[in-house]
């Protein structure tokens, strides 16, 4: 039976940031659509995670990147409109129990492209 995995989200000017927490990570298969996200993986013990997520709008799939680390696995997804905020990641209005806000770096965007440059040069070097 496939779980989904828990994920964290925030919003950038260029991007939006997807994190999805499995440890010690196997087999991780990202899929990235124009307007859909589909994570899969399993996990040390061989629980098998599936998310998909139709996104709130289009993505540029060829400039999307993931990095996995021991803890989770971090997409990068870019925007096709830059600069327009994201209220929400999914198309739909509703909330699935395993999708939250990652408030710790959410935060408004003033003068923020430089940081978000910042962070995906810095994954993009892993």
């Amino acid at each position: 039976p496939r779980q989904p995995a828990k994920t964290l989200w925030y919003d950038r000017p260029r991007y939006v940031f997807l994190e999805f927490c499995v440890e010690d990570s196997r087999d991780v298969q990202v899929s990235i659509e124009e307007q859909r996200l589909v994570f899969s993986c399993r996990n040390a013990d061989g629980v098998q995670f599936y998310n998909e997520i139709e996104l709130y709008a289009r993505v540029n799939s060829k400039d999307s990147q993931e990095k996995r680390s021991d803890r989770s696995i971090t997409c990068f997804v870019r925007k096709w409109k830059e600069k327009v905020a994201w209220p929400r990641i999914t198309k739909e209005n509703i909330k699935p129990a395993w999708l939250s806000v990652d408030f710790d770096n959410w935060r408004d965007w003033e003068g923020d492209e430089e940081v978000e440059r910042a962070m995906v040069e810095q994954y993009a070097e892993v």
